[in-house]
């Protein structure tokens, strides 16, 4: 099968599953409530993510995550108590012209409407001379959603991360980077100070995500990046499978990493930095401080 034939089939089989749009909106409350729409209500009540007169820059790849955090954020502005307003931003950083077409119309499909601005970071990251150019490129399309939010007057940013990426995000640094640092559900930019940076997909498992595009019949954006296509492996996607492997003898491994991030031991740890400097335990080891 060709690409073209592919395509033809992509199409042909995701027309002959898509629902309706009712359909869509009534199953995140019903059939999908337990696992994501319960979870999402859960983040935003427990890390406080929306409060009243918010504006939310809501950013959209064009994958699974941010698709549904979109359609969260509209159940949501629909049914809570709490008033604020949305932008669905969608940062084009040079996608193939079937890609970006397959993006818009996703987000016609599900009723979202985007505001795209074009970013050139796939061509930039292109000519770096790196092997895995994914962290860069990943840095520069934050930066390009800050300035874009803040130039629509947004005073919060909101990402599609979920459960899966804090725990990958977690061991990534453990791994690689000789620290222990996780995905925190909100924090203010260091490179924009107004701007608040919220991920309401905290607690939602990838697979329940997959579930519920599966379910809506969309075909999402993967990666959709020109430039990792001819590169190495990502990382992320080796820890990803490690934890699969990890599973296997241990159930609730990923629920384990999880909650460490909520556990730290303060008591049994050598150091810890906070505000940019460094302390060590030996530090407070004779004095009577708190630490």
């Amino acid at each position: 099968m060709n690409k073209i034939e592919e395509h033809d089939y992509k199409v042909w089989r995701l027309s002959n599953n898509r629902k309706t749009f009712k359909e869509i909106e009534h199953s995140v409350m019903t059939k999908f409530r337990k696992n994501i729409w319960s979870k999402f209500v859960k983040a935003v009540s427990e890390f406080n993510l929306v409060d009243d007169g918010d504006k939310i820059a809501v950013a959209i790849s064009g994958g699974k995550d941010s698709l549904l955090m979109a359609k969260l954020f509209q159940q949501f502005q629909k049914y809570g108590q709490t008033k604020f307003k949305l932008c669905f931003i969608v940062m084009d950083p040079g996608y193939h012209k079937e890609n970006k077409k397959q993006l818009i119309e996703n987000c016609q499909y599900l009723k979202l409407p985007i505001q795209i601005f074009e970013s050139g970071i796939f061509e930039i990251v292109d000519n770096m001379e790196d092997k895995n150019p994914c962290f860069m490129c990943a840095k520069m399309r934050r930066g390009a959603l800050y300035r874009k939010a803040n130039e629509l007057g947004c005073n919060k940013l909101a990402l599609g991360h979920h459960f899966d990426d804090v725990i990958e995000t977690t061991l990534l640094n453990l791994f690689y980077t000789g620290n222990f640092k996780t995905m925190l559900p909100k924090l203010k930019s260091s490179d924009a100070k107004k701007l608040e940076l919220i991920r309401p997909l905290y607690y939602i498992r990838e697979k329940h995500i997959e579930s519920y595009t599966k379910y809506c019949g969309v075909e999402p954006l993967n990666c959709a990046c020109i430039v990792t296509a001819k590169k190495v492996a990502s990382k992320r996607y080796e820890t990803k499978e490690l934890i699969k492997e990890l599973k296997k003898d241990i159930k609730d491994v990923d629920k384990s990493i999880f909650k460490a991030a909520q556990n730290v031991n303060m008591n049994a740890i050598l150091g810890w930095q906070k505000d940019g400097k460094h302390y060590s335990y030996l530090d407070f080891y004779n004095k009577d401080d708190k630490y």
